[in-house]
């Protein structure tokens, strides 16, 4: 009896054992390939709970990513057309879309794959820059770049079974040796720039002031012009004006000038004039209507002290003239 049991024992421990062993699981995020004498009779994609023989040397089960992964490449240093090398970084994000290639070619190892692709991305990259100078990876160009490396990978799909669903180029740096002669290139390129651009500013500023100042000679020369124009005009009607005014009453005419004669000639300093009193410049004084000369006066002759803004006072007694022997 208690050998029966035992036995029975034994026999449910080797049904859990077998039943175990035949059992796996496959989730979301993986796929597997089942293996019988080291050839794939199956490849499971679909999440979810499995079977196999439960004998290890006959069905063995290898589970392989089933999501994105993504592989980097430091600091690998890359000489563009013009000659000069810098670093470059990237970013390859992949996947694995065929298990039976990718167990066949790299023995289903993900370090194999991505060795192999460490070497296909840094020849890929050598190809795509050595074509393109430097400020090509700084420009629009970045993202064509991108892509032609892309491509170039496409071929470890049917080779290895994985899909290059991706590829970042995340630092384009110069050497540190290069980096001082390039900033000393593009300052000089800068400062010639700079100094063309001045030399045009400086010709377009002498070329408009040459205008304004033709243009300024022109109008002062213009508003001259009909600045003579008008004073000749004035003058004529200025002199067509007295000459109506003459004609009109001469006797009013000449006494007028004669008053504008007396005024100019005795203001403005302290003057003394000897003049003969029967003088014709003195003709009104004695008589408003210019007919004789001023009362009071001597035949000899008179001194007349007039102040500036005076007149002539015809009770004044004027002085007698120094006599000479």
């Amino acid at each position: 009896m208690r050998r029966a049991t035992v036995i029975f024992l034994v026999v449910i421990v080797v049904a859990v054992a077998l039943l175990y062993s035949s059992i796996f699981i496959v989730n979301e995020r993986q796929q597997a390939l089942v293996l019988r004498f080291g050839e794939i009779t199956r490849v499971i994609r679909e999440p979810g709970i499995n079977f196999k023989i439960p004998t290890a040397f006959v069905e063995t089960v290898q589970i392989i990513e089933d999501r994105l992964l993504n592989f980097e490449l430091e600091d690998l240093r890359v000489q563009v057309r013009d000659g000069r090398r810098y670093i470059v970084s990237a970013l390859v994000v992949f996947k694995i879309v065929d298990p039976r290639a990718f167990r066949e070619n790299v023995s289903g190892s993900l370090n194999i794959a991505q060795e192999n692709m460490r070497t296909r991305l840094d020849a890929a990259l050598r190809r795509v820059y050595g074509g393109r100078s430097f400020e090509a990876a700084l420009s629009e160009q970045r993202a064509e770049m991108m892509v032609e490396v892309r491509n170039q990978l496409r071929p470890l799909k049917q080779e290895l079974g994985l899909d290059i669903t991706d590829v970042r180029i995340k630092r384009t740096d110069l050497l540190p040796e290069v980096s001082q002669q390039t900033f000393e290139r593009m300052r000089a390129e800068r400062l010639a720039e700079a100094a063309q651009l001045r030399a045009r500013g400086t010709e377009l500023a002498a070329r408009i002031r040459a205008e304004a100042d033709r243009e300024a000679v022109v109008t002062v020369a213009e508003a001259e012009r009909e600045a003579e124009i008008m004073r000749g005009q004035g003058d004529a009607d200025r002199s067509r004006i007295f000459a109506e005014a003459y004609q009109r009453n001469p006797g009013f005419f000449e006494f007028y000038r004669s008053m504008i004669a007396y005024r100019t000639a005795l203001e403005g300093s302290e003057t003394t004039l000897v003049l003969s009193p029967d003088s014709d410049f003195f003709r009104f004084f004695g008589d408003s209507q210019g007919g004789g000369p001023a009362s009071g006066a001597t035949a000899g002759g008179s001194v007349l002290d007039l102040r500036p803004g005076e007149t002539p006072d015809a009770d004044a007694e004027p002085e007698a003239a120094p006599t000479t022997q």
